[in-house]
């Protein structure tokens, strides 16, 4: 248990320096990934706060591996994104890897048009 406290703060370390560099602007929001044991989560947010785009995989159907739903949450946040007229964002990974399904959301967001 106590090993997974470890990492768990480790993550949020990482999260926290990260998040100290990488600000919001009027020109550029931020695209926040979360990803849990189950699900990817993928939002883009302005300066404010507000939530421009957001996409998860809780409802996507069928049986998948989990890189291939998080290509398909990444190309949908792009196109709700293109249609909200926001292509330039930063990318807050939160303190996860650049691997796996944090980079498939990345990848997929990046050929559906945003720039980061």
């Amino acid at each position: 248990m106590s090993e997974l406290k470890n990492t768990n703060r480790r993550r949020i370390a990482r999260a926290t320096r990260t998040r100290a560099r990488i600000k919001a602007t009027d020109t550029r929001p931020v695209l926040q990934v979360f990803r849990s044991n189950k699900y990817i989560y993928a939002q883009i947010v302005d300066v404010t706060g507000k939530v421009l785009a957001f996409a998860t995989d809780i409802k996507a159907t069928g049986k998948q591996p989990r890189v291939e739903t998080a290509k398909q949450v990444g190309a949908e946040l792009a196109k709700k994104a293109t249609a909200n007229k926001v292509t330039d964002v930063s990318f807050d990974r939160h303190g996860y890897k650049y691997h796996g399904r944090v980079k498939a959301v990345a990848d997929a967001a990046r050929e559906g048009g945003l720039n980061f």
